[in-house]
């Protein structure tokens, strides 16, 4: 057998491999606990459409100030958001506080 067409077999093999997977990538949406109802709805939108295209969605909710005495509400908006997306979405890291956020990762359901 020849040794360079060996190779080149190879070779192509690793392109077609990776020709067919795909890369799930990690989207980021921020929010803030006094969002309007308006501008949550469109943040969920996008999310939806990230779910479509199979990416994860990292939803990072900041606290500022005065902010930080009501987490409560902060968890509440979360929470609600998990509802909202039940259907197309599934929870991998529920939310959790660190720092001066929480930080929450879905991913879709396939």
């Amino acid at each position: 057998m020849n040794y360079g067409k060996y190779i080149y077999e190879q070779q192509k093999k690793k392109q077609e491999a990776k020709k067919k997977q795909k890369i799930v990538e990690i989207k980021e949406i921020q929010l803030r606990s006094v969002i309007d109802k308006h501008d949550l709805e469109v943040k969920m939108k996008a999310a939806k459409k990230f779910f479509d295209q199979g990416d994860k969605v990292k939803f990072v909710m900041r606290f500022k100030g005065r902010e930080l005495n009501y987490q409560n509400l902060g968890l509440e908006l979360l929470e609600k958001i998990i509802d909202n997306l039940n259907e197309v979405a599934k929870v991998e890291s529920p939310p959790k506080f660190e720092g001066k956020q929480y930080i929450m990762v879905l991913g879709p359901i396939k």
